[in-house]
């Protein structure tokens, strides 16, 4: 096939592709020069060792960049063993750095790129790729909102990457099923535009009409190529994650990990933190009084609220009840009916009971509302001050604040500020991990709200009752799922979502209610799983999730 000049998509070599394996490398190779010596445990140590040696994390990100090419199995053995220290590494945080750079620190092939160029042909492109009949879930990106850094372009390629990388940890979803992608449409950013070593196509991003024949095309291919593909959209600017989601969500297998990922797991999280804020005295709020402030109004701070309705839906109440417990501030303030200038995907959520002048300052909304929760997804760094802190703690004996914003240099709240400051009465969830921190004499853990947990139990769940579509309730009830999964002992020591280290149990869980969801509405195309009941599906389940520590030697005891 024929290869545009722009483009990184990468030949197929050793039976594998961009990173993926076809089948697991085995040691045999190192085993045969080093008979005496060599000993896979032990490399596994060593592994770790040359890891924890270099200080940078975008160094780290790149020494593992490197161990998934050379040795994928050990790579994905040592990150299901390691997660609480690998994730912050193949994901956020350093995830976003990695994006800015790519261009930079790229060393070879990875990943799918479908360019502009392409049109005409996507089929071809996609039929390029060695595991087709194997491929099961794509994450695909276009690079025009990763994370919270803006329009990154073709550089936007390892969240793909790095978001398989935790199904594979997360679910045991096999390597060879997954196929990450990155669209190419141009960049808006000039600083990429006049970088010499920028991998993407050198002009601005193209105009709706452009990029919607494309989108088009693309998921017709998709379609065609990989029939039983799962698609999950990443990091696409606001208006376009909301457009394509409505557009293909009904008729192709996809979700909408930004919109619908991330009001899952954080419904999850507030359902928790609620029920623990209800329950601390006679004065605290009961569940049906709980107020909901959202400082940020992008896709991902809509679809959480979207999805948060669900916590009033199903106390019984209607839908404009539900809505009416929701508050939504963007950069110009509070979004109200009558205000100028208010984008399509925040009407839904703008007051009809405000009728005063614009009211912009964060601290004058709060005093207004009397919010029980506060949550952030400005990607404005520091914006919950102490002063802001210190008013919701007064206004409430637990304040729910959930500062949600990736990568971690642009949190609004940073979790020791946030326990000094309420006194160790917060109740709290981040989008990037914090380590745990003591104040006067107390140990305190913080919650994150990160989409690892529950996007790898949606796409495990659809995979294997082959759904034909995700639908909302599906999300739903993944969000359901994971709130109950928190044992009892993270109850008593406060937890609003399990540990980290209990991922693929949790995914396990998460799988079975999202193919009881398919089953009930009937989008499920693997039937004859119906006929299990609760325990036998969950075995089903835990029997179908990859094992990459199956002959890479002991387990390793993690750093953390």
């Amino acid at each position: 096939m024929a290869k545009d000049s722009n483009s990184i998509v990468a030949p197929v070599a050793n039976g594998k592709m961009n990173g993926h394996v076809n089948g697991a490398r085995s040691h045999s190779v190192l085993a045969g020069h080093f008979k005496a010596h060599f000993d896979t445990d032990i490399h596994a140590k060593r592994s770790l060792l040359q890891l924890r040696s270099k200080s940078d994390p975008l160094e780290k990100y790149v020494y593992l960049n490197g161990l998934k090419e050379r040795d994928p199995r050990l790579f994905y053995s040592l990150l299901v063993q390691n997660l609480p220290e690998f994730t912050p590494l193949v994901y956020t945080p350093t995830i976003g750095a990695a994006c800015q750079n790519y261009s930079h620190i790229y060393r070879h092939p990875e990943g799918l790129v479908v360019s502009l160029t392409d049109k005409g042909r996507i089929k071809d492109v996609l039929r390029s790729w060695p595991n087709v009949k194997d491929a099961r879930i794509a994450v695909v990106t276009d690079g025009s909102r990763i994370l919270g850094l803006g329009d990154l372009g073709v550089n936007g390629l390892p969240i793909s990457l790095g978001k398989l990388d935790l199904y594979i940890a997360g679910a045991g979803i096999r390597p060879e099923s997954t196929v990450p992608i990155c669209l190419d449409l141009g960049t808006n950013t000039e600083a990429y535009l006049n970088d010499p070593l920028y991998l993407g196509l050198r002009q601005r991003r193209v105009p709706p009409n452009v990029m919607q024949e494309f989108m088009q095309e693309f998921m017709d291919a998709m379609k065609e190529v990989f029939p039983k593909l799962l698609v999950q959209f990443e990091d696409f600017s606001t208006d376009n994650a909301f457009y394509y989601l409505n557009q293909f969500q009904n008729t192709y297998r996809c979700f909408n990990d930004d919109i619908q990922g991330t009001g899952s797991v954080i419904l999850a999280g507030f359902h928790n933190a609620a029920h623990v804020a209800s329950s601390h005295s006679s004065s605290t709020p009961a569940l049906r009084d709980h107020k909901i402030l959202f400082y940020g109004a992008g896709s991902a701070g809509i679809g959480v609220a979207k999805q948060l309705m669900s916590f009033f839906l199903n106390l019984g109440m209607s839908e404009e009840e539900a809505k009416s417990h929701i508050w939504t501030v963007d950069s110009k303030g509070l979004i109200y009916e009558g205000r100028q200038g208010v984008a399509a995907h925040k009407t839904y959520f703008a007051r009809k009971d405000y009728t005063g002048p614009p009211i912009k300052s964060l601290k004058e909304i709060i005093e207004y509302v009397r919010p029980t929760a506060l949550l952030g997804l400005s990607t404005q760094k520091d914006a919950f001050t102490e002063e802001i802190v210190t008013l919701m703690s007064t206004l409430n004996p637990r304040p729910i604040i959930f500062p949600l914003s990736n990568p971690s240099s642009l949190c609004e709240l940073e979790y020791a500020d946030a326990v000094r400051w309420s006194k160790g009465q917060v109740l709290f969830a981040s989008g990037s991990p914090y380590l745990p921190v003591e104040w006067e004499g107390n140990k305190y853990e913080p919650g994150q709200g990160n989409n690892m947990y529950v996007f790898p139990g949606i796409g495990l769940g659809s995979i294997l009752c082959s759904a034909t579509r995700v639908t909302d309730k599906m999300v739903e009830r993944a969000a359901m799922s994971l709130a109950n999964s928190l044992t009892d002992t993270e109850r008593a020591e406060g937890l609003i979502y399990p540990r980290l280290t209990r991922i693929r149990e949790v995914s396990a869980d998460i799988a079975v209610g999202v193919i009881r969801q398919a089953q009930e509405e009937g989008v499920d195309e693997r039937v004859q799983l119906r006929d299990l009941n609760d325990a036998s599906l969950l075995q089903y389940v835990k029997e179908k999730m990859w094992d990459p520590s199956a002959d890479v030697g002991s387990k390793i005891k993690s750093k953390y």
